[in-house]
């Protein structure tokens, strides 16, 4: 296991320099001036946009900017927001809570959901539940959470009134949770249909090992053979698999972010790529990328100790 680690560490380390490479060149060598709005303000002298270009390395050769962003990120600081002059870190975890709070709530959901209706599919299979719940999870995870969402918007907010469509950042109590509804039903839903479908082919391919048989031909309840043999052992997949989710909670979810004005780290994602703000789009982007390898490495683990089977070496 100990040198199982120490490799994917290392492999990790490199496979993250490569990908904050690619992305900081991409991002510098994108159209746009992140100072361009400055340079059409007639309130603006001249010698302080240059000042303010030269303080902030914009001119810089791009090897050198992104030895400096490299150097600072090391050290814990995350620069500096070209638009709003605000601190990286600020801006990012100011957002935070609300997407943690969307998103993780959506994800907690989305398996409050797949779990049971996926083992119930199962177990009873080509019946009228597993033809029903089978339907409806194509049909959630076809429909985009921008249809789903602008729907939502038009049953529960324009028809019937009972919740908002915009997000309040100041609202507290019963309305802070009747404005979260919609998002995380949105979010929820869109995650329970693809997983159910997971649990559902891991647990009919448990049920059918010989195994499951001798438990019956021992007298065993078909309850205990159930939750005590088969959803235990169809459930680790679906371990890993909420392990690899877990990172896309920290991103936040763009679209579902935009359509319903939440303040979460996707809206602040796109203005920030829209307006050029190199720093902070490099914060978000390589921190759900150490996330996502992190989260890899620990997906590995967990499948090998739930697994006796598997050996990591």
């Amino acid at each position: 296991m100990g040198r199982f680690l120490v490799r994917r560490l290392l492999v990790s380390g490199f496979t993250l320099i490569l990908i904050s490479m690619v992305v900081y060149a991409i991002l510098a060598l994108a159209p746009g001036d992140p100072l361009g709005e400055l340079a059409t303000n007639p309130n603006v002298p001249a010698e302080v946009r240059l000042r303010l270009r030269e303080q902030l390395g914009i001119d810089d050769p791009i090897h050198e900017q992104y030895v400096k962003w490299a150097t600072q990120y090391l050290q814990g600081n995350w620069g500096q927001s070209f638009v709003s002059k605000a601190s990286t870190r600020e801006l990012i975890f100011d957002r935070l809570p609300w997407t943690l709070k969307i998103s993780g709530s959506a994800l907690i959901l989305s398996l409050l959901i797949a779990i049971p209706v996926g083992v119930i599919a199962a177990i009873k299979q080509y019946s009228v539940f597993d033809q029903v719940s089978t339907t409806m999870a194509f049909i959630g995870f076809s429909v985009p959470t921008f249809f789903s969402g602008l729907l939502m918007i038009v049953i529960f907010s324009v028809k019937l009134g009972w919740l908002p469509s915009i997000t309040n950042p100041s609202a507290e109590g019963w309305a802070a949770v009747k404005q979260s509804i919609m998002p995380i039903m949105v979010l929820g839903f869109f995650g329970a249909a693809s997983t159910m479908r997971f649990v559902r082919a891991s647990m009919l391919e448990v049920i059918n090992q010989d195994y499951i048989r001798t438990a019956r031909a021992k007298g065993l309840k078909e309850r205990t053979i159930t939750i005590a043999h088969a959803m235990r052992n169809a459930l680790i997949p679906v371990v890993t698999i909420v392990a690899l989710q877990i990172p896309a909670v920290f991103g936040g979810a763009v679209i579902t972010e935009q359509i319903f004005g939440i303040p979460g780290i996707g809206g602040l994602l796109i203005s920030s790529i829209r307006f050029g703000d190199t720093p902070v789009v490099m914060a978000i982007t390589f921190g759900i990328s150490i996330l996502v390898v992190l989260f890899n490495i620990l997906a590995d683990v967990l499948y090998a100790i739930l697994d006796p089977r598997i050996k990591l070496s």
